[in-house]
């Protein structure tokens, strides 16, 4: 906050400058210089008018200098002025001032402190946390929950209208092989006593059975079969998928919000599959010619997005199967508000700030809670 302030003055005192001598007003920028000697803002004012006024920007910086100083009253947040021989203008801070300016900001407001107006209510989606529901969070997945819930409270401080979302793959073959142990493999689906379920479904279940398969290939041959029956949402195998996946979930939530982390609205993979979102998404492709199909070559049949620099993306196979690649397409257009939100939205629960969780749904539900968003920042790895 303080720092803007010192920004802003200085801003200001070059404009009222460039007026007393009778400079022509340049846009130009007032950021940190590059390396500390050079003080502690810098300007480059006198690159903009060089080309106006034909002089080299060192000239004109050493020029400007003399109408900049008196300029600098005492107490104020600019201390003093230099030109650098590039043609830079380099301001030094008056510390004092601006210990003071933050300790009094703070003492007036301690809530409000640091609170500025920059997002003017922009729509801001962030996305964070999206760990497969088969295990127990580790340091590196909270180094990602760390982030995003921190990005989460400068975007709210700053009046960004921001929505956080995390991402449930329970669809993926993750989640499959911790079924597979506990249908097909004798695993039981209660931990052993004083163990948490979410650390027993990825220490114990889905590492044994991915051991298992080498051993066994009518096992391997089930994940398939239990992929299908996810996929599609209706069985019995399906149910009980989602009766695990919600358990880990669980546990997962109670370590993030052990952290103070929250979230708005939980999405569920499962649901994007079946919300035939994709073939929305796909014709909008299609209508904006960002996809191509190819007529020859190892892609023949094939709906493919080109890859400058690289080979391009099968987005939908020859049989007509979409990819991996998308299945991610219709999720972020939604995230931005490029295609129709298919969902309804239900209470999942009550976080540690009293704050409600939503999650989506297919079925009765409120509509309404989300609409997509202007910027979307997605923590990964």
């Amino acid at each position: 906050m303080t720092f803007r302030k010192l920004v802003e003055e200085t801003r200001q005192i070059v404009a009222d400058s460039l007026a007393a001598a009778g400079y022509p007003s340049v846009q130009f920028d007032v950021s940190e210089p590059p390396r500390k000697e050079f003080g502690d803002l810098t300007c480059n004012v006198a690159f903009p008018l060089s080309k106006q006024l034909k002089k080299a920007p060192a000239k004109i910086a050493a020029e400007l200098i003399e109408f900049i100083k008196p300029l600098i009253k005492p107490g104020a947040l600019v201390l003093s002025v230099a030109p650098h021989p590039a043609g830079y203008v380099n301001f030094t801070a008056n510390h004092a001032a601006l210990s003071t300016s933050t300790l009094s900001g703070v003492l007036s407001d301690p809530e409000k402190y640091g609170h500025i107006d920059a997002g003017q209510g922009r729509r801001m989606v962030i996305e964070h946390t999206s760990v497969n529901p088969n295990k127990a969070l580790h340091v590196g997945h909270m180094r990602n929950v760390i982030l995003g819930d921190t990005l989460y409270r400068i975007m709210k401080a700053t009046n960004h209208n921001t929505t956080v979302l995390n991402y449930v793959d329970d669809s993926g073959l993750q989640v499959a092989d911790i079924v597979i142990g506990f249908k097909f493999a004798g695993f039981s689906p209660e931990p052993p006593q004083g163990r948490k379920f979410d650390q027993y479904c990825g220490d114990d279940v889905y590492v044994k059975v991915n051991q298992m398969y080498e051993k066994d290939p009518s096992l391997a041959e089930k994940r398939k079969f239990v992929l299908k029956e996810i996929e599609e949402g209706k069985s019995e195998i399906a149910r009980f998928a989602a009766e695990i996946t919600k358990r880990v979930l669980d546990e997962q939530l109670q370590t993030c919000w052990r952290l103070k982390a929250r979230y708005d609205i939980l999405n569920f993979e499962s649901q994007i599959v079946v919300s035939k979102m994709w073939e929305r998404a796909f014709e909008l492709l299609k209508k904006e010619r960002l996809v191509k199909f190819e007529e020859e070559g190892k892609n023949r049949g094939c709906w493919v997005i080109e890859a400058e620099g690289e080979e391009d993306k099968v987005v939908v196979r020859s049989d007509g199967t979409a990819t991996y690649v998308a299945k991610d397409i219709p999720y972020a257009a939604w995230k931005l508000g490029l295609v129709g939100d298919p969902f309804r939205y239900v209470e999942y629960g009550r976080q540690w700030d009293d704050s409600t969780l939503h999650a989506t749904t297919l079925a009765q539900g409120k509509a309404g809670v989300f609409s997509g968003a202007d910027r979307v920042v997605t923590i990964i790895d």
